[in-house]
């Protein structure tokens, strides 16, 4: 497979506002980091959490309301901005940005206690070597939350649909959809990488594990409250967790 480069969102940054944050996709996924992150013991006391690949900041903003300080970090200076002012409307202060990659954020050697780093290996060219990166910004002991885009969830979702010839052609297409990752992870290989790279596996959540495949899409929105009760409820129990569209790990350095 030809490798992507890192994807940088500059020109799209407020379609990813409008098409991702601001539907039921993005509410979904937001409630489903904050149960999995706010029940941890690392959560329950202040503490300086790094986000890299950041985007807006929808989660480290919830984050910042907890007593959390904060460095966002993204290669899209555009989309730091959209974090910046919103950051500055809710009158959050403990909140710095970065313009940078995750290979300059882990050549500056400097660790963090909290390290997120959500929907972010899928556009990266070299997913693997990153999982490296991340284990050098997290300190002893301290934690991961590591959230990508699961290839296994895209193959089920295609059949479903009845696309057999993309999927039968491996899921690869000519057009690219400027917001849809183009290379999805398997989730065992991935965690595979985190226990090898020194990370101790705590936790694994699938994150829109019934959304994205009901026969009527007008039910993400009319019945939210419903799907999102059943979401929580049964998206760290297998096999539903696998079937998420994205897999949630949490992860302790070793």
């Amino acid at each position: 497979m030809k490798k992507t480069q890192d994807r940088n969102f500059d020109s799209i940054a407020q379609k990813f506002q409008r098409n991702i944050y601001q539907t039921t996709k993005g509410q979904l996924r937001q409630e489903v980091l904050l149960r999995d992150l706010l029940a941890l013991p690392d959560l329950q006391l202040a503490q300086d959490i790094l986000d890299v690949g950041a985007g807006q900041g929808q989660l480290a903003l919830e984050l910042a309301k907890y007593g959390h300080s904060l460095l966002l970090a993204d290669i899209s200076d555009a989309m730091l901005q959209l974090a910046a002012q919103q950051a500055c409307q809710l009158g959050f202060k403990r909140i710095q940005y970065q313009q940078s990659s995750l290979q300059q954020l882990s050549e500056q050697g400097k660790t963090y206690p909290v390290v997120l780093c959500h929907a972010v290996l899928e556009w990266l060219a070299d997913p693997k070597a990153a999982i490296q990166q991340l284990k050098r910004l997290v300190s002893d002991g301290g934690l991961l939350s590591l959230m990508f885009y699961n290839l296994d969830a895209k193959r089920f979702g295609n059949l479903l649909y009845g696309n057999f010839d993309y999927v039968a052609d491996g899921l690869t297409t000519r057009k690219t959809v400027s917001l849809s990752p183009q290379h999805p992870l398997i989730p065992s290989e991935v965690i595979n990488w985190c226990e090898a790279a020194g990370f101790q596996l705590l936790s694994k959540t699938g994150v829109r594990c019934f959304h994205d495949y009901l026969r009527e899409p007008s039910m993400q929105q009319s019945h939210f409250k419903q799907l999102l009760a059943l979401e929580l409820q049964y998206n760290r129990q297998e096999p539903y967790a696998s079937l998420g569209k994205y897999v949630h790990l949490l992860l302790r350095a070793r």
